[in-house]
């Protein structure tokens, strides 16, 4: 280090600490710009050098074309400082920044902003480790509070948002739903003492539908609200012991969270992004500030709106939170992405997102099936909520009976069993209680969740048409569970296969068959007597990926084109098998598993004499642009999925064979699966059919390969060789090719289906 460098710093310290002891006054800089760098240097050039700036700031490091360019540290009159990358006079890359009270953080800037990953230490000790977002904390992350407490999950806007788990000083903690820091959602609460409380939450307090357990095993289920008015509810005892029958449910809000208060976040008093840097020639600009254009035209300049640098004061209407109220939705309605435009340098940023639509309508007062929703719910609540013993895997053979049903009377007034309620009278069945308990236990459903799931505040959702059956289908509104109406000659289908399903289900963890949940129905009593019967399956598209196309795929060909027009197909269309247009590679391991799992579950619904299932797929493309709709090619290609060509109108990215060899040898892209046929990486290659006159169930590979996500699952397995099926095959078989139309006898279906999903999913090489 020169002499002359020296004797600069030493001038600048003596300048900061005037700074920080003359009050309001501000010191008048000691020293204008000055350079020790080189001063041939050429246009564009790297060169190392150090500057005392016309405000009295200070900076060391690299630089080119008058700004810190590559490795620099930069320290201002105010005490802050930072020591990292730069581009073109931005804090950009991996760096620190310091603030004087002793906070500091450590990570990932992008144009000014903490932006990627970072640790943030406060001045009292409370740390943040995760991701950032424009200076906020935003997706993964944890933190230690100072006073013991710890946090680990999601976050937006700098606050506890979306799912995480909090633990306690004192031993008791909460796993569940979060929003704008505040426990709001479905959660559980368990206390250091053993109690717990299973439900909904609502700004941090049970609201709506829930469960209290004590350590004893004893339960209230209820609905919860701090106003005593609104609050009802069960006691269920622990066995035979009377326990506390007396109790209050207010205690719960008066004393039990109490010491269960959450750490508010912490003040930052100004933010990196609001540092300004005078660099040299540039007097008076802001290079961090970073102007939102209207419509594109720099002239219509809307100016940032100040902050005081709280994390939760960010309002709503500033740019910065409509940003994020973007983003927001592209992950939270199942958008696949964003779109960056304009220039960077100019810092002008425009998210596109044209968010996914939910599936189905919701099931308000006044809709037709909206009673029918409200005994739905009763009846689950009951069935689950009701005291039962312990059961193990092992059950017996009475339990499988078709006769083993159980009906309750749901009066509007209330029973001694039942709550009072506001829907007509009705009178609810349960059939075989004890194997569908079981089938929650083995698919590790938590009674709570479920309930919660079924029968919370959030009403169902109906999809918009039934299906060629004639059964309606509902969703929960959380996407796990599907709801349907079937036929009585379906429930008895079931309860026909029902231990060998058991059985089945129970031996083969990665089975590919529908998880079935409950199989209930609801009697409505009066001069109507209409019998409304329903079973509660899984969702094989619960997922936070969104679903970009579905397909529904028997091996069959007559009939299997969708009949929607083109301009009416979405995400939410499910396709058959002459519009897919796509060959699937799992990797090796996987590829085998499937193969013999397709085995297991076509052996079983042969045995069973079941027919006319098929393999329901989901895709999700990767880093698939949604600011523009797929194109949707001719029939003859089979394709009405994205085409994946280098057109930039199409989002979908195409791999080539060097993506290709990298994915397949990345060992992270298969440690997310849990379960076959579950959040499934795979590559998707394109197909083309010929254009002859005999239809093509699987087109010509083209090697167009892409990077998707798959889903998959066999569906619709209630459908037995009965007479109406033997007619049906009998009549068509004048008209179309037998071996073509999908009314066909088990063994052949099973056949005819297992060689076309083999075509279909191949080893991924």
């Amino acid at each position: 280090m020169s002499k002359e460098f020296r004797f600069i710093l030493k001038a600048w310290e003596a300048t900061l600490r005037k700074t920080h002891t003359g009050g309001k006054k501000r010191a008048n800089p000691l020293f204008t710009t000055m350079s020790v760098a080189p001063a041939d240097h050429e246009p564009g050039e790297f060169y190392q050098g150090e500057k005392v700036l016309a405000n009295g700031d200070f900076y060391t490091g690299q630089w080119v074309d008058n700004y810190a360019h590559g490795q620099g540290k930069y320290l201002w009159t105010d005490g802050c400082m930072y020591l990292g990358e730069w581009q073109k006079g931005r804090t950009s890359g991996k760096g620190k920044f310091s603030w004087p009270s002793g906070a500091t953080y450590e990570g990932e800037f992008k144009n000014g902003y903490m932006d990627g990953k970072g640790t943030y230490m406060g001045p009292c000790g409370d740390t943040y480790r995760g991701s950032w977002a424009m200076n906020l904390k935003y997706g993964q992350g944890t933190k230690s509070f100072v006073n013991g407490d710890y946090y680990e999950g999601e976050w937006r806007r700098g606050l506890q948002d979306g799912q995480g788990r909090y633990q306690w000083k004192n031993g008791s903690h909460y796993i569940g739903q979060w929003k704008h820091g505040m426990i709001h959602g479905n959660g559980t609460m368990i206390w250091s003492n053993g109690n717990r409380y299973d439900g909904s939450w609502e700004e941090g307090l049970p609201k709506g539908n829930g469960t209290f357990r004590w350590a004893d095993g004893s339960c209230y289920v209820g609905v919860w609200s701090k106003d005593s008015k609104e609050q009802n509810g069960t006691y269920y005892p622990a066995g035979s012991s009377g326990g506390n029958v007396d109790w209050d449910p207010q205690q719960v809000f008066a004393v039990d969270l109490n010491d269960c208060k959450v750490c508010p976040q912490e003040t930052i008093p100004i933010y990196p992004s609001q540092k300004t840097m005078s660099w040299p020639g540039f007097e008076g600009e802001f290079l961090n500030k970073h102007p939102i254009y209207k419509n594109g035209n720099e002239g219509n300049v809307r100016p940032r709106r100040p902050t005081d640098g709280r994390v939760s004061n960010y309002s709503r209407s500033s740019n910065v939170d409509c940003m994020f109220d973007r983003v927001d939705r592209s992950s939270r309605d199942g958008s696949a992405g964003f779109e960056l435009e304009g220039s960077v340098a100019k810092g002008i940023r425009h998210f596109k997102v044209q968010p996914m639509k939910k599936q189905g309508v919701t099931i308000a007062k006044g809709h037709k099936n909206y009673e029918l929703m409200l005994n739905l719910q009763l009846g689950i609540r009951h069935s689950v909520g009701r005291p039962a013993p312990t059961t193990s895997l092992d059950l017996k053979s009475s339990a499988f009976d078709p006769k083993e049903k159980v009906w309750t009377k749901f009066p509007p007034e209330g029973s001694k069993y039942t709550p009072p309620h506001q829907s007509c009278d009705f009178k609810w069945k349960d059939y075989c209680p004890v194997v569908f308990r079981t089938l929650r236990k083995l698919f590790k459903v938590d009674p709570a969740d479920y309930m919660i799931s079924i029968c919370g505040n959030d009403a169902l959702r109906e999809l918009s048409s039934p299906g060629k059956s004639g059964s309606f289908f509902y969703l929960t509104n959380d996407d796990r569970y599907m709801i349907k109406t079937m036929k009585k000659a379906e429930v008895k289908v079931l309860l026909r296969m029902l231990r060998a399903y058991y059985n089945h289900v129970r031996s083969f963890e990665n089975t590919l068959v529908t998880k079935f949940y409950g199989l209930h129905c609801v009697k409505l009593t009066g001069t109507a007597q209409k019998k409304v019967r329903f079973v509660i399956m899984g969702n094989l598209f619960c997922s936070e990926f969104a679903i970009h196309r579905r397909f529904d795929l028997k091996g069959s060909s007559h009939g299997r084109t969708t009949d929607k027009p083109e301009s009416e197909i979405d995400a939410t269309t499910t396709l058959k098998d002459l519009d897919l247009n796509y060959i699937f590679r799992l990797q090796k391991v996987w590829f085998q598993e499937f193969c013999r799992q397709v085995d297991r579950d076509c052996d079983f619904l042969e045995q069973e004499r079941i027919m006319d299932y098929s393999l329901l797929v989901g895709l999700h493309f990767r880093e698939a642009s949604c600011t523009e709709k797929p194109k949707t090619p001719d029939r003859t290609s089979g394709a009405r999925t994205p085409t994946g060509n280098s057109d930039p109108d199409n989002g979908t990215p195409r791999l080539s064979k060097v993506d290709m060899d990298r994915l397949l040898s990345d060992p992270n892209r298969w440690s997310s699966i849990s379960r076959l046929g579950i959040n499934m990486p795979a590559w998707a290659e394109r197909t083309v059919r010929r254009n002859d006159c005999e239809p093509q169930l699987v087109g010509d590979p083209t090697g167009e390969l892409y990077d998707v996500i798959l889903f998959f699952g066999i569906i619709d397995i209630l459908q037995d060789y009965d007479i109406s099926k033997k007619l049906e095959h009998a009549y068509k078989s004048f008209q179309y090719d037998p071996t073509s139309i999908s009314a066909v006898d088990p063994k052949q279906y099973s056949r005819r289906f297992r060689a076309f999903i083999f075509r279909v999913f191949v080893e991924g090489t």
